[in-house]
């Protein structure tokens, strides 16, 4: 049974899909499957952009992580994946730019430079008064926001999480769960905020003005404000046991987890522009 205002993916009405121009998308549990981006939720991303729109991941994961998906490795030959941007840490920092990616930020260098030894000092404090907290593995490639793993490779307590989340809104955080990271920003920061600012930024659109154009898919806390903004909003199956979490909740839900629910998300759209 879903929860109560939530409907399945086969309700989305077919004007709302054909009068889509863009997507965002969270990337873990949402295009990744146990960390990997799978064939069907690739080739998703494939059809989504060449049927003509906008596809435009939003993650809390740093900017540094992203930079694979946003650029590939020629050295590798690990292509980057077919998005007309990456927006990382939440909507703070992303990588644009369609033959030449670069980063745009929406903090000057020094506000971050200051913000940076800030963190620095939470994230110690974090580790002295949580035991067993940890910083996340991936915290090397983030420049504005201070991250603790909550389920990645670690596991917390819904106490410990709320523990942490105390901390860094009493040193004046701006903060979101995920649904393996706690992150914490020095900015009003999330994923809407940053959705406004990269569809300006990049595209020159209003997304508060056109978001009955767009759509988003996601799975977790740190994807509730786009919950909230969006009409055509949908959330992939595993958010299910974690709904009562939520603030928010997706308009729509897909038959299937992670990488295969969000292949379905795009073929509802596809089929949509194709009638």
């Amino acid at each position: 049974m879903l929860p109560p205002g939530v409907q399945p993916l086969s309700a989305w009405p077919l004007e709302a899909r054909r009068n889509l121009v863009g997507v965002f998308t969270d990337i873990d549990d949402t295009l990744t499957t146990h960390g990997d981006i799978t064939p069907d939720a690739l080739q998703a991303l494939m059809g989504l952009k060449e049927a003509g729109l906008y596809v435009i991941a939003i993650t809390g994961r740093p900017i540094g992580w992203c930079e694979l998906p946003a650029k590939g490795d020629a050295l590798n030959d690990i292509a980057p994946w077919p998005l007309d941007a990456v927006v990382a840490e939440n909507g703070a920092v992303a990588w644009v730019g369609t033959r030449h990616r670069h980063k745009i930020y929406q903090q000057d260098g020094a506000t971050r430079t200051h913000n940076q030894r800030r963190i620095r000092d939470i994230g110690e404090r974090i580790l002295r008064d949580v035991p067993g907290a940890q910083i996340t593995r991936d915290s090397v490639g983030r420049e504005t926001d201070l991250a603790i793993d909550a389920a990645e490779f670690c596991q917390l307590s819904p106490e410990q999480i709320a523990q942490v989340v105390a901390i860094m809104e009493a040193e004046g955080m701006h903060t979101t769960v995920s649904s393996i990271h706690i992150h914490g920003c020095f900015g009003l920061f999330n994923k809407w905020q940053g959705a406004c600012w990269i569809a300006q930024e990049l595209l020159g659109m209003s997304l508060p003005s056109d978001k009955a154009r767009w759509a988003f898919t996601g799975d977790s806390g740190n994807d509730v404000a786009m919950f909230e903004h969006l009409d055509n909003s949908i959330g992939v199956a595993n958010l299910l046991p974690s709904v009562h979490r939520l603030s928010h909740l997706p308009r729509f839900i897909t038959p299937s987890a992670r990488g295969a629910g969000f292949a379905e998300v795009a073929a509802a759209i596809l089929q949509a522009h194709q009638a």
